[in-house]
């Protein structure tokens, strides 16, 4: 995946499109599996309501 495709330019202001990890920081992203949300970077893993 690009950076580019993590980002939206609406109404002249930056969008992120993903979730951000809550331990990390600003500018980690969560991968999106199918059960869960999950940071590669510290292991921060959020599963989804079914």
């Amino acid at each position: 995946m690009q950076k580019r495709e993590l980002y939206e330019v609406v109404d002249d202001k930056v969008v992120r499109k993903r979730k951000e990890c809550p331990r990390c920081g600003p500018g980690v992203f969560l991968a999106e599996h199918a059960d869960r949300l999950s940071c590669g970077n510290c292991g921060y893993t959020e599963f989804k309501k079914s």
